[in-house]
């Protein structure tokens, strides 16, 4: 009897996959990849065309030599790592290590299935086929380009800043986004608008023969917001704006102009990729990209449910596609039919079309592999985590089966003098997808302008303005920085999460709350790179080398021609650098500190958090301490001397150097100069200066203060 072998790459699949098959089967793991370039040098043969040096990854002499002996046994061999470019990839190394390719007899397949479940894992056992090296090309490419960067530029950045920093193809690239928004955030200078709202009663609602006495005695305004004249809309920059407005309005009257009833269908949203699942993990459940992608893989690889065995819950998770499986798509159909009603299963596939090259559309949205299979009937058999994120993709794929939800909708203009006011109000009439318990951003008003009627006079019951200021561009969060990158077209699913833990992991980059703020260590790092390496920082170029490795992924570029074009631009770069910092002595910047315990002046360096102060003496003295960079501006609150401090995770702020006595801190610059307005202190904004109070407002140039 013939005896089969399938290796996959997780250790927590060989168990779920096992019970799928017979007694015939034997299944084992690799554990990931069993071959890499080595760590102690570049690995690979510039002179020779750049062939990569693959070894052994260490610690996987004992898995290699099991499955060497796996392998003897068996008359097939299946190699079922993950369905991507890496599990192709990894199945090319296996055949390698295992020299599948050189043993006389043995047959060697690769299989892949987008869900762990029965079904899946024998079709695709009737399906095998031989390697996919377009893909593995893709793959050892990426590997390649990202070696070359690391390496080469990750010693200059060691010798001008500190041991233990890195660069990297994406990584870089993400880090000049965050830091290009924090430029652009720190050169904000807001701009002051106000509204205007009128309270209006419908005096007939209330006043008719058949109106209650409670309804008589309690009349609810309809709020209705400036809007402009016959011209247009009027913007209102400013209290005489609104003076000027409120003057027309006086004893004017208020009349219903105009009256648009209609309807607005809201469509149920798309199944997730890697990237919305991030999103809305993050925004839903507060899950850090990498918490979702690690909870996401238990979900695909197995868990044990109750009645059902060890089974996988979700389909892959690294994808960039919203299509979905017709056998899936007919299986919700008839759920939702049977559940819900037939009206609320959508007809036709709501998935999106392309949207654009960069879609590897290779696999299915992330999905249930059985939407009968709930939440709830999960619930018991799923950590806490993990029923939240099931929960989340169940809910999602559902939704997205399902039909439209619909409102009826009325929009009012109100004609007062010459000015004209807006009303609107929605009511929801079918509710769709929302029935499954999804989140309606919708406000559903119940159509309370139903009364109103053109040429019906409205009692005006008070005029309420505001002041306002524009705000500036908001902080990534990982869901906005994931949002971001793929809309750039930089990374792909897989790198998502490791680019953010890298950032965040090199202190280039620190997380408060949920928003991400660069640090003076992530800014040193970006200027050396913008410097020395602008095409590795330059969001085209990376996005345009994504491209060209998706055409070798598809067959159509060649991996070579690829690397040929790359590393010779690069090591052209780095050896500029490498002279450039040759013929710079290269000395630690000294302070005005004097070390209480040996009297050397203390030197500037650079840490995990940016700058310190450190003995010269060192390793005889090993005194160090905060390094306050002093700014020459007056504490705005005691007089004493500003000082700019560092939060516990790196981002920079101006505190007062008699804290803890002094509270005062400011995330922006505060300067000498006392807003002519108001009297509050002022901050540096780029060129100018803007006071510090909310409800101010005022700005100038710096060099006419």
């Amino acid at each position: 009897m013939a005896k089969y072998l399938v290796i996959v790459e997780s250790p927590a699949k060989v168990k779920t996959i096992k019970k799928f098959l017979g007694s015939s089967y034997e299944v084992d793991a690799s554990g990931g990849h069993v071959r890499d370039l080595p760590k102690s040098q570049l690995g690979i043969d510039v002179e020779h065309d750049y062939e990569p040096k693959y070894i052994t990854i260490r610690g996987k002499g004992d898995i290699l030599a099991k499955l060497r002996k796996e392998v003897k046994k068996a008359d097939v061999i299946y190699l079922a790592t993950d369905p991507d470019r890496e599990g192709e990839a990894i199945s090319w190394h296996l055949m390698k290590a295992l020299k599948l390719d050189e043993i006389e007899g043995k047959k060697v397949y690769r299989i892949s299935f987008n869900e762990i479940t029965k079904n899946a894992v024998k079709t695709s056992l009737k399906e095998p086929r031989q390697l996919d090296m377009s893909l593995v090309d893709a793959q050892q490419t990426r590997r390649i380009l990202d070696r070359m960067v690391g390496y080469r530029i990750s010693p200059l950045l060691w010798a001008k800043v500190k041991r233990g920093l890195s660069a990297g193809r994406v990584q870089s690239a993400a880090l000049r986004m965050i830091c290009d928004r924090e430029e652009e955030i720190e050169a904000f200078i807001p701009e002051e608008y106000w509204e205007l709202e009128a309270d209006l009663l419908d005096t007939s609602a209330s006043a008719g023969p058949k109106a209650s006495a409670a309804k008589k005695g309690k009349r609810r305004p309809l709020t209705a917001r400036f809007y402009g004249d016959g011209n247009g809309r009027t913007e209102l920059t400013s209290r005489e704006d609104v003076e000027r407005v409120l003057t027309a309005l006086k004893d004017c009257r208020y009349v219903v102009d105009e009256v648009k009833k209609g309807e607005r269908i809201k469509k149920a949203p798309l199944p997730f990729t890697t990237s919305t699942l991030q999103q809305e993990a993050s925004k839903v459940l507060n899950f850090s990209t990498q918490k979702t992608m690690r909870l996401a893989q238990q979900l695909y690889e197995g868990v044990t449910v109750k009645g059902y065995g060890t089974i996988g819950l979700i389909t892959y998770l690294r994808t960039d596609s919203t299509r979905v499986a017709e056998e899936a798509a007919a299986s919700a159909r008839t759920y939702i039919g049977e559940t819900y009603g037939p009206k609320y299963a959508a007809v036709e596939d709501s998935r999106a079309k392309s949207k654009g090259a960069n879609v590897q559309d290779a696999h299915e949205a992330i999905r249930p592999t059985d939407i009968r299979l709930t939440p709830a009937q999960v619930k018991d058999s799923l950590e806490r985590d993990q029923f939240k994120l099931y929960q989340l993709i169940w809910k999602r794929f559902a939704a997205s089966r399902m039909t439209p939800a619909v409102y009826e909708t009325m929009a009012v203009k109100v004609k007062a003098g010459e000015y004209y006011f807006n009303l609107s109000a929605a009511k929801r009439v079918f509710d769709g997808y929302l029935c499954i318990g999804m989140e309606d951003e919708e406000e559903d008003t119940g159509l309370s302008l139903e009364d109103l009627t053109e040429g019906k006079e409205l009692e005006l019951s008070q005029l309420r303005e505001s002041q306002h200021f524009t705000q500036p561009p908001a902080h990534f969060t990982e869901a906005s920085l994931v949002k971001a990158l793929e809309e750039e077209g930089i990374g792909r699913p897989s790198t998502y999460a490791p680019t953010i833990t890298t950032l965040l992991g090199r202190r280039y980059v620190a997380k408060e709350k949920k928003n991400l703020y660069v640090t003076e260590l992530g800014e040193v790092v970006n200027r050396i790179m913008k410097e020395n390496f602008p095409s590795i920082v330059d969001l085209k170029f990376t996005a345009n080398m994504e491209y060209l490795l998706d055409g070798v992924g598809d067959g159509s570029v060649d991996w070579k021609t690829v690397v040929r074009n790359f590393y010779p631009d690069l090591d052209e770069a780095v050896k500029a650098a490498e002279k450039a910092q040759q013929s710079v002595t290269i000395e630690d910047e000294q302070s005005d500190e004097i070390c209480e315990l040996c009297g050397r002046r203390m030197v500037i360096k650079y840490g995990p958090h940016g700058k310190f102060l450190a003995c010269p003496g060192f390793p005889e003295c090993k005194n160090t301490k905060p390094y306050l960079e002093k700014i020459g501006v007056a504490c705005p609150k005691c007089g004493g001397e500003l000082v700019e401090k560092k939060t516990r995770k790196g981002r920079r702020y101006y505190g007062c150097a008699n804290s803890p006595e002094c509270d005062f801190m400011s995330w922006q610059k505060p300067s000498q100069t006392r807003c002519p307005k108001c009297g509050s202190y002022m901050v540096e904004k780029g060129s100018k200066l803007l006071c510090s109070s909310e409800t101010c407002g005022y700005s100038v140039a710096a060099k006419e203060m």
